[in-house]
């Protein structure tokens, strides 16, 4: 009965597809089967193979994630493996492989990414977008029975074709190991639902993705092999909400192959200790699935776990309906204070490529903030939004994310400094680097971060995203017009990181020997934004964390018990020194201060990184609603944490804008020492040129 309710309220999300829909994908991946062996057999006869071994030559279209699982929505991608025998090369594959495919009238959105990670193949075939990875096996010949679960198939592969074979090995292990598939598909449906409801679905940004969400529903069919589908849901909260982080999530034991490849284990990797939610992979090579899991992540998602079994408590109990676990919370009225990520780019191909690269470095911004005394908790919102642009006139494509903040509750009166300056800046210098390491930036590409309390939010979001109705200010969202109740939108805000083009600010700012910057004084703060960086300190009120704790300790049930490993903490990141010169490239006033360089303390994920002393010169305090002048070092915020109402809060911004050219050299960078499971991990490496900016440095400053 209770089955039968989950799935009748699961219909109306679009989570099960039409019988119409999954007979036309098994007709497309039966057309791109075809193709693979002709292209194999093409590829066989250009080298001249005997006519015996052509004729039987093979070669396969496999399945892995959410398809081969059966558990993919309307209109979701298929994630597919292209496996062919040990003469056909992977430059064959992006060379006559990707010519073949771009003949064929079906196929549309054609995109090759030989240099990532995983190599692939990204296309749009009849409507159904596809990705193709490619594996080479050691074999003379595909047979149609081949099962990818044999550990015998990695002898002789490179890192490349394991990785490309991982996701089906995974995917049918998964599939192996559950009792009944059924129940498992119905289960795993489910929670997927709930985790992107409630913004905790999303591998690359730091909470889990498919495969691991997929790898505790199955270890909960494991737990409960009798249970339908409706209990399984119940028990998979009362598990891990439960569960003793950071003890693992194995499906089964791991077993040594003798291939000597790089696995799990944190008894002889170091590095492995340091992970805060392991979910290990139940095929050969054993791999954490969640090792971009933070403090902050792992804290949202346990939370929520608690909240999904007090909720299927009370629908077990018959006081509750499904519907109640799958209600999406307002993410926008959880915290009281944001920051505001931006992306943009002039061009929608670039935009997208921007976005991409931004977001999967969004965790090390996250990470940055949680290593700061004063912050208890940065929980990313996965999904992301158009923002409005800054200039009507000018072609730009912008995008942007939202991080609720929480702090830390102090008992002591004194004024409090909670710089994100550096926290900000070292994110952008980290994204900057990378795209011109791997030589994608372009001019105007740029990101800008600013820190925004929860009724500002109207001014950058929908209202149909807010949810709740926000009273609307009228005022000028200007900077010299910011009162309490308006935000300023514009690039220049010094309430705003807006962080330039790297290659704009070389041109602008060429580095002579000595490594300073000559360049023209700029007559006021607002230069052009793709010259100038500026890094935003955000120092605010520390609120409660508003969302209930519901720990569900009523239920009495056991849960098998499972090896327990000591507690663990995240490993030390690289160090990483900055020097500043003296010599600015931009006096937006006539008086300046001379800011020491300040060198970055080694972080350690257990250690928070204490905010910046104060300035030993008393700036002048300015009300912003009185006067247009910004003239000081800092700008700062006096919130009253015994504010009785939001609206009536009492804001005094001290201003002052000290814009210096800040050189970023690498003086020593030191890379984590590479154990073997790092192999399989994508850690970048850093270019070594340095990239001149330009800095802003704003605080808010607490009133306690």
């Amino acid at each position: 009965m209770l089955t039968q309710k989950l799935i009748e309220t699961l219909k109306p999300y679009g989570v099960f597809e039409e019988e119409e829909e999954l007979q036309r994908r098994i007709l497309i991946l039966g057309k791109l089967n075809n193709l693979v062996k002709e292209w194999i057999r093409e590829i066989s006869e250009s080298k001249n193979l005997p006519q015996s071994v052509i004729e039987n030559v093979g070669g396969k279209i496999f399945t892995f994630g959410s398809y081969r699982l059966g558990v993919h929505t309307k209109g979701a991608d298929i994630d597919a493996l292209c496996v062919a025998p040990r003469h056909v090369e992977r430059s064959d594959f992006f060379t006559s492989f990707y010519e073949k495919l771009k003949q064929q009238e079906e196929v549309k959105d054609l995109r090759a990414v030989e240099e990532a990670f995983v190599p692939v193949i990204k296309l749009c075939f009849d409507g159904i977008e596809i990705d193709i990875l490619f594996a080479r096996l050691a074999l003379q010949t595909i047979p149609e029975d081949l099962d990818l679960r044999d550990d015998s198939l990695l002898k002789n592969l490179d890192i490349r074709c394991i990785r490309s074979l991982n996701g089906c090995r995974v995917t049918d292990e998964i599939l192996h190991l559950v009792p009944n598939i059924d129940n498992f598909r119905l289960t795993l449906r489910a929670i997927k639902l709930w985790a992107k409801r409630h913004n905790i679905y999303s591998n690359i940004l730091g909470f889990l993705g498919g495969v691991s969400w997929a790898m505790l529903v199955a270890r909960t069919c494991q737990l409960y092999p009798n249970a339908i589908a409706s209990t399984l849901v119940h028990k998979f909260f009362l598990v891990f909400s439960k569960w003793e982080w950071p003890n693992p999530v194995l499906l089964k034991q791991p077993e040594e192959c003798n291939l000597n490849l790089p696995v799990w284990d944190p008894r002889v990797n170091p590095s492995d200790r340091y992970h805060l939610m392991p979910i290990i992979t139940p095929a050969y090579p054993q791999q954490n699935s969640t090792y971009n899991v933070s403090v902050s992540t792992r804290m949202v998602m346990v939370e929520e776990f608690k909240q999904g079994l007090a909720i299927t408590d009370e629908i077990l109990l018959s006081k509750a309906e499904w519907s109640k676990l799958f209600e999406a919370p307002n993410f926008f009225q959880k915290y009281k204070h944001y920051i505001v990520l931006l992306a943009s780019a002039p061009t929608e191909k670039q935009r997208l490529e921007w976005v991409g690269l931004v977001e999967s470095k969004i965790r090390i911004l996250v990470g940055n903030l949680e290593k700061n005394e004063f912050i208890t908790l940065a929980h990313v919102n996965p999904q992301s939004f158009p923002a409005p642009k800054e200039n009507p006139d000018k072609e730009e494509y912008r995008t942007m994310w939202v991080i609720g903040l929480v702090f830390k509750k102090t008992e002591n009166s004194e004024n409090l400094s909670v710089d994100l300056t550096y926290d900000i800046q070292s994110f952008t210098d980290t994204v900057y680097r990378q795209a011109i390491n791997s030589k994608m930036f372009e001019m105007d590409m740029k990101i800008a971060a600013r820190h925004v309390k929860r009724r500002q939010l109207h001014q950058l979001l929908p209202n149909h995203v807010l949810q709740k109705k926000k009273k609307h200010s009228t005022e000028g969202i200007r900077l010299t017009a910011l009162n309490d109740s308006s935000l300023d939108l514009s690039m220049d805000s010094d309430n705003s990181t807006s962080v330039p083009s790297p290659t704009s600010a070389m041109k602008t700012s060429p580095l002579n020997s000595s490594g300073s910057s000559q360049g023209r004084s700029s007559p006021a703060p607002a230069v052009t934004a793709a010259s100038v960086t500026n890094t935003q300190a955000s120092e605010v009120t520390v609120p409660q964390i508003n969302s209930s704790e519901s720990s569900g300790g009523t239920s009495n049930e056991s849960i098998p018990q499972t090896a327990t490993q000591p507690a663990i903490s995240p490993p030390p990141k690289p160090t990483i020194s900055r020097i500043v010169p003296s010599s600015y490239l931009l006096n937006p006033s006539p008086r300046s201060s001379g800011n020491v360089a300040t060198k970055m303390p080694s972080p350690v994920a257990a250690v928070k990184r204490t905010s910046s002393p104060h300035k030993e010169e008393s700036p002048k305090k300015i009300k912003i609603e009185e006067q247009d002048e910004i003239s000081e070092d800092t700008s700062c915020i006096d919130l009253n944490e015994h504010e009785k109402m939001e609206t009536k809060e009492q804001i005094e911004t001290e201003v002052n804008v000290n814009s210096q050219t800040e050189t970023l050299q690498t003086t020593s960078l030191q890379a984590p020492q590479k154990t073997p499971s790092t192999d399989l991990s994508d850690i970048p490496a850093l270019p070594a040129n340095p990239i001149p900016v330009i800095k802003n440095s704003i605080k808010l400053r607490l009133n306690r």
